[in-house]
């Protein structure tokens, strides 16, 4: 039987994730526009705005995974959800009040928020699953929350249209009031686990990724990735607007077509495992993100972007599904939070780095050719696995410590669901 079908928890904790994520595409769209067509926001102002976000990941990321590792993290999904929702309805009610700056500093504390969410998930999940499940449960989540976020980009651009952008933060809001109240409805009751206060718990984590060469070259590859994939984000949606000429409803459509890669990669990320998790990796991460480069013809015909974006979607989620699965298998449950906030605090801390950078280059160069350089940093981050032991193997290894993975194409070496 179907996980879906046979685990409660499992569904509501998918259900939950799912809406959210909805909710959260919904904003994608929303608080640029708001910035850009409100606001009149400049272009490295909306850089600006893609940028605070992740800054809290700098901040404080590696106390937080610290801090999770000692503590149930379910109490902390609930809050950081209750905290979030505030926060996104706060920007509609201040109506004709609301600034550029108010703007950044509701973005900049959501992002704290999500800080606290999302590593208390990523730490919460392998406890609320069987081993045999995890590759089911990953496969499941991100493909979920590759269609809700289809579902909410295209959404997102007529809701703008139609009610305005600010009012359109009402409904991420409300869809983490609909992922708090499924987490909290979750029976199971996990362990509070011992744990070794900061600083020396944030070293722990540290050496673990530092020492570990799977963790280290994912590690790495993950902050190079995201420095080339936000530095597009962040100005596609003003590129699209500003230099292809199109509406808000349009732009919205676009970004869902793109996004379908997303369920595509999550059901390929969980079937190329059987064909060796190293080799599905550098499939995903690098051969499908060269499409990435189509996406600056978009002002010749919005099919470029659909293009590119969705291979660029397909690849980075068929990744991170080989990539979770792997580390749910590899890493010590008891350092996950801390494993969880040392790649996060290296990952994403290039996010707003990134951010700023498609900002500046299209405020100093434009935004087309601001997006050819940042598109082209997407493929190119893929040579970080492909000069690294990753090249040379089959599968990633199972165990932490193990030294070599299975170069063979013995079945039993490998993990599949």
């Amino acid at each position: 039987m179907s996980l879906l079908g046979r685990d409660r928890d499992f569904r509501l904790f998918w259900v939950g994730e799912s809406v959210s994520r909805f909710g959260s595409a919904v904003s994608g769209v929303a608080l640029p526009l708001v910035a850009v067509s409100g606001l009149g926001a400049s272009s490295f102002e909306v850089g600006l705005l893609a940028a605070v976000a992740w800054v809290p990941w700098l901040v404080v990321g590696l106390p937080v995974g610290a801090w999770v590792d000692r503590v149930r993290r379910r109490p902390v999904m609930v809050g950081a959800s209750g905290v979030s929702a505030l926060l996104l309805a706060v920007v509609p009610l201040v109506g004709r009040q609301l600034t550029i700056q108010l703007l950044l500093v509701v973005a900049l504390l959501v992002g704290a928020s999500a800080v606290c969410f999302q590593t208390a998930y990523t730490a919460y999940l392998p406890t609320l699953l069987k081993p045999e499940d995890h590759a089911e449960g990953n496969a499941k989540l991100h493909g979920s929350a590759s269609a809700a976020q289809i579902a909410g980009f295209g959404c997102g651009g007529l809701l703008v249209q139609f009610i305005g952008a600010t009012n359109a933060l009402f409904v991420d809001a409300g869809s983490f009031v609909v992922a708090l109240a499924c987490i909290a409805a979750i029976r199971f009751r996990e362990r509070r686990t011992p744990g070794t206060r900061s600083p020396r718990a944030i070293r722990q984590g540290i050496e673990l990724v530092a020492k570990d060469v799977w963790l280290r070259t994912l590690t790495i590859f993950g902050a190079v990735s995201n420095l080339g994939l936000m530095g597009y984000q962040a100005i596609v949606v003003a590129f699209l607007v500003r230099e292809a000429g199109l509406t808000a409803g349009t732009v919205g459509t676009l970004i869902a077509a793109g996004s379908c890669g997303g369920v595509v990669g999550a059901l390929l990320g969980r079937h190329t495992i059987r064909f060796g998790t190293a080799r599905a990796l550098l499939l995903c991460e690098l051969g499908l993100p060269t499409l990435a480069l189509l996406i600056p013809l978009a002002t010749r015909s919005p099919a470029y972007y659909v293009i590119g974006a969705f291979g660029v979607s397909l690849g980075v989620v068929g990744g991170n599904v080989v990539k979770a699965t792997f580390l749910q298998s590899y890493c010590p449950p008891e350092l996950f939070g801390r494993l969880t906030a040392t790649s996060a605090f290296v990952n994403y801390g290039t996010i707003p780095l990134g951010a700023l950078l498609g900002g500046t280059l299209g405020q100093t160069l434009g935004l087309t050719t601001a997006l050819w350089i940042t598109t082209a940093g997407v493929p190119l981050a893929g040579l970080v696995l492909l000069f690294s032991p990753i090249r040379r193997r089959r599968d990633l290894p199972i165990h932490h410590g193990t030294a070599t993975p299975a170069t063979t194409t013995d079945s039993s070496r490998l993990r599949t669901a």
